[in-house]
């Protein structure tokens, strides 16, 4: 990816420009979502971290829900499961989240996506939205008519997975290793794969 395709990446409306200021606020926003939580987090007080006025913010990211949104979504890193064999695409696609998930050094913001998500109409349908790009996606990438309802249950079962050893920190599957979350997990997702390529 070239330097200009990156910066035309970078979540929010605007163009390569504004890229560099775009990322600015993301880093705020994650900043101030992470130490204060959805509800208390303001756009002024993230414009102000991030050093720019707030109808800046508004205006890349058209909303707080948006904004969080930008900023727990804006390095997915979606697989491409074109390039897995069939066989271990199920456990391809559940190590990439699990991996994400216990990386200690980071709060994942998918984590926190789903926390607030729970309790806000507005990010879960942003949660959604996230989902669709980072599931289904991918899926639909296989050639699948159904990749819809295939990313549903895919979604469903690796949501249920990082509220329950993640959030609720349910045991004992949250003490458990992550390869054996991993090798338990990922026969069902990948039941919800079979038959998707034409290869398969």
């Amino acid at each position: 990816m070239s330097v200009a395709d990156a910066a035309e990446a970078a979540p929010g409306t605007g163009g390569p420009r504004s890229a560099g200021t775009r990322r600015a606020i993301l880093a705020a926003a994650r900043s101030e979502f992470t130490a204060h939580g959805y509800e208390q987090t303001t756009i002024r007080a993230v414009a102000a971290t991030a050093g720019v006025d707030a109808s800046m913010v508004m205006r890349y990211f058209g909303s707080k829900a948006g904004l969080f949104t930008a900023a727990a979504t804006a390095d997915l890193r979606v697989p491409d499961l074109r390039v897995v064999p069939p066989p271990e695409r199920g456990e391809v696609l559940v190590r990439h989240l699990v991996a994400r998930w216990e990386d200690v050094t980071r709060d994942d913001e998918l984590i926190l996506l789903l926390r607030t998500a729970v309790t806000n109409e507005a990010v879960a349908a942003q949660l959604q939205a996230a989902l669709g790009q980072l599931i289904t996606g991918p899926v639909a990438a296989l050639g699948a008519s159904d990749a819809a309802e295939r990313g549903a249950f895919i979604g469903a079962q690796l949501l249920g997975l990082a509220l329950c050893r993640y959030i609720l920190r349910l045991q004992p599957l949250a003490a458990l290793p992550a390869a054996d979350v991993v090798a338990a997990v990922a026969p069902s997702v990948q039941r919800y794969l079979t038959g998707l390529s034409p290869v398969d």
